[in-house]
Order: C-alpha cells, then structure tokens, then sequence
C-alpha cells in the first residue's frame, strides 16, 4: 500500500480494495476522476483472496433469478477488454484465459438437473452443448469414467483474482491512485446531509462522492448511517489449492459438478470450490471442509489424488437476501453502495466498475435498477 502522506481532498474516495472496490477505482480513475482508494487490511484480502475466480454467468445461479443472470452475462461480454486493457498498462498477466467449461453429471439424477441448466443456458443465447460420457472425456481424459454427461460451454473462462490483484494496485499507482492503509469510522457531511468525505483512523479526507465497498462487513459497518447500511451478512467459503505439472494439466477446462468445481492456473495449479457456510465471520479453515472438497472433486476428477497438496483457505462472501448485489445511490446524497455480490464478486468486478463510474458521472443505467439499494428500503434514493 501507499506509505506517502495521502492527498487530503479527492473527487472519489472508495472505501474497500477488494477486487469490487479496485476495479471501481480503475474504471474512475481512466475517465479523469481523482480517486483515493482506503483499505483496512490488505488489498484483496477478503473474498477475492479466497475466490478461484470463474466467469460462467450460469454456474452459480438458481433457476429464480434472471435478473442476476442478466448482470452476469454483461460482465463476461466486458471481461476480455477489462483485463487486456490492465494488461496493456501494466504488462502484468491477470491469468485470464478464455478455456470454456464442462459441467459434468456424475449420475443419473445429476443429469437429469444438467440438462435442465442447459436449457436455461440456451434459452439466453448461450450455445451449450450435451455430450455423452465418451465425448465429454475425449475433451478431458481426465473426467470420472462413470459420468453419466456432461455440458460444455465454450464461452466461459477463467481469472487468477489474486494476480487481477496485482495487477490492478500497479496499474492504478500509474494513474495517480493512492491506496491508503487505514480504517474508516465515519461518513461526514455537511449541513444538507450531503457526503463531503470520510473521517478515518489517520484523519479526515474531503470527496464528494464516497463509494462503499467494504465486501461482507458492509452489513456491519458503523462508519455507515443505519438508515442505508445494506442488508448482507458473511457466508463463508473455503477453497483448496493442488499443484501438478504446468506441461501435463490435469484438466483445460473449469470443471464443474453439483458440489464441486476445479478451476485450473496456467502453471498446473487447480483450485477448488467452494463451501457455502453460514457460519458469521468465523474465517476458519476446517477439515469437514477440506474433506468435502477433495472427496467431491476425486469424484469428478480422480487424478487430484497425485498432485501437491497447497494448501486450504477461508474467506466471506457478501451475501444479500435475493442474492443480487446492491450498486447504487443511497438516500444520502454523494453515497453510493458497491456491495452484496455473494459468489459472482470475480465475475461481476467489470460491470460493476461500469456502473459506479456511470453513477459518478450522474447516469442511471437501466440494466443496473435491479441490484438498486433502493429495493431494501423506503428512503429515496439521492
């Protein structure tokens, strides 16, 4: 992080540098906004540290939520740009790779479900395909010899967060952005209630807009007025980490069944993914889940077996009552929410930034009404 003396007044400051919050600051920061950038811990510390970082729009979705899918396929369609753009200006790889994905049914009532998703995937113009075992496992040798099908979806892909990271505190430092290690305690405003910065653990710093994207504590956080603070709570996850050899990958493609994912790493690295707990904040590792995950990916993928164990994480993913996340105004003038994205934070990063830099510049985009704060609560939006 910044060691500097930070600046005192910015036009923008985003409080949170999780990977919401740092793509935030970059989309800003590339249309001409001075942006300052608070973090308490480390960037990227949360949920982003913890996330293998798939972009498959359906993967992740009930069958109720169209509204949620609609966001997710605009962020895959901006992803390629977004992340050769960082690329560009930093010559740093962000691990994305454009692999596609095979959705695996590892028994009959399995396949049942699968083909059930396939047809939502292609009712949305996603060309999804059903495969028979022989042909799922000329694609990945490597598959369970007793899958009973499989769907391939070509256009999903794949993200290192932690490198999309990296990449991003580089490229955001070439743009003037200063990512300041320090605690926000409050919101200030002046006599109208509108936003004129925040106070901090290191003094008070002047913007007028204030975007919060503080990731699975913003249901908690106290420096936000209760009349706006969001209704998300902390759902932890747990991912595990295997190396094999970057010449002989144990698989090309994101592999996926109804307990389990493998997201492979251009080095031979798989992670897998992830656990879904309501547990509060408690960020353990535990060997239930390191079980469940390693039982359930050697069941699609036997050859997990041989490779590396790395080693196991825990993060909290910010969830909402509906699942969708909350970007938007607030009832606060100069306030804006980037928070609630539960299990899509990697792949909603990009659309996310698209919307907070509209917002900034005073559009409302209408394919951003439905994960409006707005939906919560009776105040007006500002």
């Amino acid at each position: 992080m910044n060691r500097a003396e930070p600046r005192e007044e910015s036009d923008v400051i985003v409080v949170g540098a999780g990977l919401i919050g740092l793509a935030c600051a970059w989309e800003l920061a590339g249309s001409g906004v001075s942006v300052t950038v608070f973090e308490r811990d480390e960037p990227g510390c949360g949920a982003t540290r913890v996330a293998a970082g798939m972009l498959a729009p359906i993967g992740e979705l009930d069958f109720g939520e169209p509204d949620l899918l609609a966001l997710n396929l605009r962020s895959r369609r901006l992803y390629r740009e977004f992340t050769g753009e960082v690329e560009r200006a930093t010559g740093l790889d962000t691990g994305y790779r454009h692999t596609g994905a095979l959705h695996v049914a590892l028994d009959r009532d399995e396949a049942g479900e699968l083909k059930r998703e396939m047809e939502l995937q292609r009712s949305h113009g996603l060309e999804s395909k059903w495969l028979g075992p022989i042909a799922a496992r000329d694609l990945e040798p490597g598959v369970s010899p007793s899958l009973a099908g499989a769907v391939l979806v070509e256009e999903d892909a794949v993200v290192d967060p932690r490198a999309l990271v990296e990449a991003l505190r580089a490229g955001l430092a070439q743009r003037g952005v200063e990512i300041v290690s320090a605690e926000v305690t409050g919101l200030e405003r002046d006599s109208a209630g509108r936003v004129r910065g925040v106070g901090t653990s290191i003094g008070s710093f002047a913007a007028a807009t204030v975007v919060a994207a503080p990731g699975a504590v913003a249901g908690v956080a106290g420096w936000l007025p209760e009349e706006v603070r969001p209704p998300v709570r902390p759902v932890k996850g747990q991912t595990v980490e295997l190396r094999g050899p970057s010449e002989d990958p144990v698989c090309e493609r994101i592999l996926g069944s109804e307990r389990v994912y493998i997201a492979p790493r251009p080095d031979g690295r798989v992670i897998l993914g992830a656990t879904s707990e309501e547990m509060g904040f408690d960020t353990r590792v535990t060997g239930g889940g390191v079980h469940e995950l390693l039982r359930e990916a050697y069941r699609l993928l036997p050859d997990v077996a041989e490779m590396e164990f790395v080693g196991a994480v825990a993060g909290l993913r910010p969830g909402t009552p509906d699942n969708l996340p909350i970007i938007g105004r607030t009832g606060i003038e100069g306030l804006i929410l980037a928070t609630g994205h539960y299990r899509n934070g990697i792949l909603l990063a990009p659309v996310t930034a698209e919307a907070i830099a509209a917002l900034v510049a005073g559009d409302q985009p209408e394919w951003l009404e439905a994960a409006s704060p707005g939906r919560f609560t009776k105040q007006e939006v500002g």
